[in-house]
């Protein structure tokens, strides 16, 4: 269970105490989370390869949809609202997280390619 705990914080993998990313980002300033090269507390590589975080695009894909399923479920059944209205607070929804699935995505993907 630490380990997902860990994810969510996006804490290195490998020490569990360094941080992956220096800034959290903020969707409405247009301001992308800036990401560590290495950690701050035992110098270990996020970036394996160039072009290795491509595949946490198809992880931070998979996060949206859930997220979107799961706003439709609710929004269309316990809230009396017009398949325009869900549609529209979906994809309000969708953009206010898209830089915390940004951060997480990044994160699954290095703890699933960490090799201990």
């Amino acid at each position: 269970m630490s380990i997902v705990v860990d994810v969510l914080k996006c804490k290195c993998p490998n020490c569990r105490k360094g941080d992956v990313f220096s800034e959290g980002g903020n969707i409405f300033l247009f301001k992308m989370p800036k990401m560590n090269a290495r950690c701050t507390e035992c110098n270990f590589k996020f970036e394996k390869e160039t072009g290795f975080f491509f595949g946490a695009m198809f992880v931070s894909y998979a996060l949206a949809v859930a997220q979107m399923i799961v706003s439709l479920v609710l929004f269309w059944s316990f809230v009396d609202l017009s398949p325009l209205r869900v549609f529209a607070l979906i994809a309000v929804i969708s953009i206010l997280l898209s830089t915390v699935n940004f951060r997480i995505s990044r994160s699954i993907w290095i703890y699933i390619f960490y090799k201990s």
